[in-house]
């Protein structure tokens, strides 16, 4: 985020502002003036207490907002520019962009923080800011790309509250949804929305790499709870103030509104509690670079792969790496692969699926077509970072 905005825009639907006023019932209104004609202000309270606000009040204090800190490059005295190291000089770091988090463990001297991987990308140094303005310098443990998490290990001596999690799987379509977060940064910070479950299990592709091409398919919670820049690694609970989702993205054009998505609290335990303890999500891989096949032309299909014309989905691996588990199962570039273990393969997105759901040391069957005949190899996966 380059900036936060500075003012607030009101706009004003159809041009204009359409008043109504209620009948005259000098009976319900309440004598604001005194004796001598001073206007005061009523001493009727209204102690509004809801389900949402004891929600609200339950988690609150374990939302946090999170900077990301990146080094500054600086003049030398000779020209040109020049970077310190952060662990010589810190002074030149900056903030360049703001999220949000939530403390859900504390363990002794130490609390945890779970938040965006985009978040956090690229820092050289994270800062999180408590709800009372307290500043406090994050170890990153552990991210991950893939499903955009990230956990923060902070000291916990003024951590007073620690979020919980609810079953993400049994929550219900329509009922109530409540995000928290920085939206805009930490001037915004703890800001509080609501709206409802407006789907479970949505599927929305994300391109990792910002090259234009669909990379993943990240199953997410869809609320329509208004979720700005800056929300991003804030909570999405329920009315009994769990935690049912990280708020990680939104729709972001001019003619959609209230399309905000989170990740499911199920699927978050399970990568954070691996990112705590081993710092990175361990991943079986085949150790190939693939195609999908409805990029390939026609003419290629059939001249350089001899596809039959039965077969229209599938991968084509145009690069196998050394050593790797394909290259050990006898896998060879222009091999079309178009089934695992018994699961259609239709492109890069469902590959990925069906590998992320296998684990290292696994034995595959990869149905793949070479030369025009059918033919079957068996993989055994083997560990790595990314496909």
């Amino acid at each position: 985020m380059g900036g936060l905005i500075g003012g607030l825009i009101i706009a004003l639907v159809g041009g204009g502002l359409a008043f109504s006023y209620l009948p005259k019932d000098n009976s319900s209104v309440p004598d604001t003036t005194t004796n001598k004609g001073n206007v005061v202000t009523s001493n009727v309270k209204a102690n509004v207490t809801t389900d949402t606000t004891k929600a609200v009040e339950q988690v609150e204090d374990a939302v946090v907002s999170v900077a990301n800190m990146q080094k500054q490059n600086q003049q030398g005295m000779l020209g040109g520019d020049y970077s310190q190291s952060k662990s010589n000089d810190s002074s030149n770091l900056e903030t360049t962009s703001e999220g949000s988090g939530v403390i859900y463990k504390k363990d002794g001297d130490t609390a945890y923080v779970v938040t965006n991987n985009h978040v956090i990308d690229g820092s050289d140094a994270v800062e999180v800011i408590l709800k009372d303005g307290t500043k406090v310098q994050a170890k990153v443990i552990g991210s991950d790309v893939w499903t955009d998490l990230a956990v923060l290990s902070i000291p916990s001596e003024k951590v007073k509250t620690v979020a919980t999690f609810g079953d993400s799987d049994s929550i219900k379509v329509g009922e109530p949804a409540i995000a928290i977060g920085s939206p805009l940064g930490t001037n915004f910070a703890t800001s509080v929305t609501q709206g409802i479950i407006s789907a479970k299990n949505r599927t929305v592709a994300m391109d990792i790499n910002e090259d234009g091409v669909e990379d993943w398919d990240m199953t997410a919670i869809q609320t329509d709870a208004a979720i700005n820049p800056g929300n991003s690694g804030g909570a999405l609970i329920n009315i009994a103030g769990q935690v049912i989702g990280i708020n990680s993205m939104k729709i972001s054009q001019d003619t959609v509104e209230g399309m905000g998505f989170a990740i499911p609290s199920n699927d978050v335990v399970k990568i954070i509690s691996e990112l705590e303890k081993n710092g990175e999500i361990v991943r079986p891989v085949l150790g190939v670079s693939l195609r999908d096949l409805s990029q390939i032309s026609a003419q290629q299909q059939e001249r350089v792969l001899k596809l039959p014309e039965k077969v229209t989905e599938g991968v084509v691996i145009t690069d196998v790496q050394t050593n790797s588990a394909a290259e050990k199962a006898g896998l060879k570039q222009y091999d079309t692969i178009v089934e695992i273990n018994g699961t259609p393969v239709t492109d890069n997105v469902s590959l990925r699926k069906v590998i992320y759901n296998l684990k290292v040391g696994d034995k595959v069957d990869v149905k793949y077509y070479r030369d025009g005949k059918e033919a079957t190899a068996n993989v055994t996966m083997e560990a790595s970072k990314s496909l």
